[in-house]
Order: structure tokens, then sequence, then C-alpha cells
């Protein structure tokens, strides 16, 4: 079980995608740019095998934007985009109306 402090420690936001590259190093993830609002980001994402890079440039998702870094395979992610997994492979999780990057998500 997770506290609601613990909750409440979580920076759930939404960002834009700028770009999306194939990673060097693994053949099922991305090195995924995206704009929080204040900076962009690096992101290290395991979904290359569900969406090619046109179909993700310029969407809105949500991300931890506080979360430790982490290196993967020689790239740095400094968060995580969130996506449910479906019976085709994970769907991301979005606002359902725009809103600017960086709106945070309660």
């Amino acid at each position: 079980m997770v506290t609601y402090e613990d909750f409440k420690k979580l920076e759930l936001i939404v960002a834009q995608i700028k770009e999306v590259k194939e990673h060097p190093n693994a053949d099922r993830l991305y090195v995924v740019k995206i704009d929080t609002g204040k900076e962009e980001k690096q992101l290290v994402a395991g979904i290359r095998a569900n969406y090619k890079p046109e179909e993700l440039v310029g969407r809105k998702i949500i991300v931890i934007n506080n979360l430790e870094p982490a290196v993967i395979r020689g790239e740095t992610s400094n968060g995580m985009l969130l996506a449910a997994t479906g019976e085709n492979g994970p769907v991301f999780l979005s606002p359902e109306k725009d809103v600017p990057a960086g709106s945070i998500v309660k």
C-alpha cells in the first residue's frame, strides 16, 4: 500500500512529445524528447514495437516529471511516460481535452 503522502510526492504533468529517435543500443526502445512546459527533457520508452515515430510527435501524454534519472542502455531517462497495457500493447494516458504542456495532473 502507498500512503497519500507518498502519492503526493509524484509530479504528474501533461507533456508534449517533440522528437522521437530509435535507441542506438536497443531494438525495443525509443529516445523521446518532451516539452514539460518549463523545459525539454529526454525519456527512454519501451514502445518501439507498437508506435512509429510519426505517430508520437505532437501528442500530449502524462509523465512522472520528478522521477530520479536512470541510464537505460547508455541513454539517460529523466522521467516516465504513463501507459495502460492493452491487448495490442501500451496505450498512452492523455488529457481528454487540450491543455498546455506542464499542466498538473491531480
